[in-house]
Parts: structure tokens; C-alpha cells; sequence
């Protein structure tokens, strides 16, 4: 756990020091459309110092409110997605059994799964608030198991029923949907509900993943799966704002991206939104 010199937005904390371990999961081996999130975090970083540390949404500065250590990125393998979740699960384990709370920045979304499944371990009452276009709760993809689109399936499967939050959904199989009826808590559209399900959390563990495409296209362009519809930012900040005060024991933002918008505001979207989740987590 050596310091990475290329942080976002500066991190300095050191390992042993730090509450907070972000570390990149540069994979987007089963992306089923457009590929190139295995680009976001460093692109994340690199973009990172044209944000603030400052935010006036939680009135909190990232180096002077928060002890955050930047572990850069695993140096994943192409081509073998086992391995690849074994490193990421090895990784997040370590993490979590040092007492820290790992934040992983995508990575297509099914890099999620192990990180989920380090933190289950040891929090076996987990929960998970999910935001996302997508329902990813497909029992596989073209025979696959393990899959972006089966990330959410694949994180029930440890969980179970009643332990999982859907906000934002808006594109999915039928079956998914009726699936996620007796399963999972689902809203569609936009994030409805989301008080009340932080509330009835209050004190329980929870692991927050954040797809970024649940924003409208017209702000977040720069993902494989474009589906119209979805929130705006400034919903975004409010829910990640209603975060604030939970047990977040484990996070991931994933899915930008960044070469599909070379105008960079998706980029720093998404850097804004990872600096407001570490925030959320860090608030007391």
C-alpha cells in the first residue's frame, strides 16, 4: 500500500492513516456495447485538478474533512474476467479487514460484484443502494454468468431478498422487472423513495454503487449504454446528499466512458460525483 503520486484530487493521507482507500478497476472486458471504461480512472484523475476540494452541496473540503488514501490502479489482466474479480475481491478485502472503507472507481459495472462481495464478508447483514439506468439483474447474458448485465443478480445471490435498492431504473428485460418485484426493491425513473429507504438504514451497513448512466445522456454522454430518460445533476447531488449520515461501509462509481465526450464534461461529472460520494461517506 504505497502512496500513488498521480491522486485524485491530491489525496495525501497515508494508508495506515487514512479512513477511506479509492483505488481504479480499469476493466471492461464484458461490456456489451460500447466499450472504454477501463480508461475512467485515470482519465478521473488527470481531470480531477480542475475540481475544487471544496463543496458547497455538504459544506465539507475532501483534504481537510476527510482522510483519503489513493491506491491508483490495479494492473488488471485482459482477457480472463475471473482473475481479473479475484484481484479486485483480494484487493477490497484487504482493505475492509484493515478497518477502511474502499471506494473503487470503474471499470464497466460488473467490477462491482467483488468489491460487493469482500465487504458481504464481513458485514453479513449488507445492503446495497444501487443507481442506475440499467436493472443488471439478468440471470446471465448470452450464457455469461458474469457480466455487467448480471451484476445486480449476481450481488442478490449474496445479499438476498429485501437487501438491495434500485433507483433510477429505466431499461431492462421484462423478466428483470418482474423478477425484481419479489426480490429487490426497485424504483423506476428516479430516485423516489430514496428517504425513506435511508431512513428505515439508519445504522445498518450499506455498499452504495453508482452507474452513472442513470443521468440523462444530455449531461453524461460519455458512457457504452446511452439510455435517455434519466435524472439530472442536480438529483444526483441530492440523493448522494441524502447519503450523508449512513453506514456507507463500501462504494464504486462506474461506467464513464471518457473518450465518447471529448468535450470532458462527462469526465467531470464524474469526478464531481465521486468527490460528493467520499464526502457522503466521510460526513459524520
Amino acid at each position: 500500500m504505497n502512496k500513488n503520486i498521480h491522486t485524485f484530487l491530491g489525496f495525501e493521507s497515508p494508508y495506515d492513516e487514512a479512513d477511506i482507500v479509492v483505488f481504479g478497476s480499469p476493466y471492461d472486458g464484458t461490456t456489451s456495447f460500447r466499450p472504454g471504461t477501463r480508461f475512467a480512472p485515470a482519465t478521473m484523475r488527470q481531470e480531477s485538478y480542475g475540481l475544487e476540494t471544496y463543496s458547497p452541496y455538504l459544506d465539507m473540503d475532501i483534504i481537510e474533512d476527510a482522510a483519503i488514501f489513493d491506491g491508483g490502479d490495479l494492473d488488471l489482466p485482459f482477457g480472463n474476467t475471473e482473475r481479473v474479480l479475484d484481484m479486485i475481491h483480494e484487493y477490497a478485502s484487504r482493505v475492509v479487514h484493515d478497518e477502511k472503507v474502499p471506494v473503487m472507481i470503474g471499470g464497466e459495472h460488473l467490477v462491482s460484484y467483488p468489491a460487493v462481495k469482500a465487504v458481504f464478508e464481513k458485514y453479513p447483514d449488507l445492503h446495497i443502494i444501487h443507481f442506475d439506468a440499467h436493472t443488471d439483474l439478468r440471470e446471465d447474458y448470452m450464457g455469461e454468468k458474469l457480466s455487467h448485465a448480471t451484476v445486480i443478480r449476481r450481488a442478490w445471490e449474496l445479499v438476498g431478498d429485501g437487501r438491495i435498492h434500485q433507483f433510477g431504473i429505466r431499461s431492462g428485460e421484462k423478466v428483470e422487472f418482474e423478477w425484481a418485484k419479489a426480490h429487490t426493491s426497485l424504483t423506476k425513473f428516479d430516485c423516489a423513495g430514496l428517504e425513506d429507504a435511508v431512513e428505515s438504514l439508519k445504522g445498518k451497513p450499506v455498499y452504495v454503487t453508482i452507474d452513472l448512466d442513470i443521468l440523462d445522456p444530455s449531461i453524461f454522454p460519455g458512457t457504452g449504454t446511452i439510455e435517455p430518460g434519466g435524472i439530472t445533476f442536480k438529483e444526483m447531488m441530492s440523493a448522494i446528499d441524502t447519503l450523508k449520515g449512513l453506514n456507507i461501509v463500501g462504494a464504486d462509481v462506474v461506467e464513464l466512458s471518457p473518450h465518447y465526450d471529448q468535450s470532458g464534461t462527462s469526465t467531470a461529472v464524474a469526478c464531481k460525483v465521486l468527490r460528493e460520494l467520499l464526502l457522503a461517506i466521510a460526513y459524520k
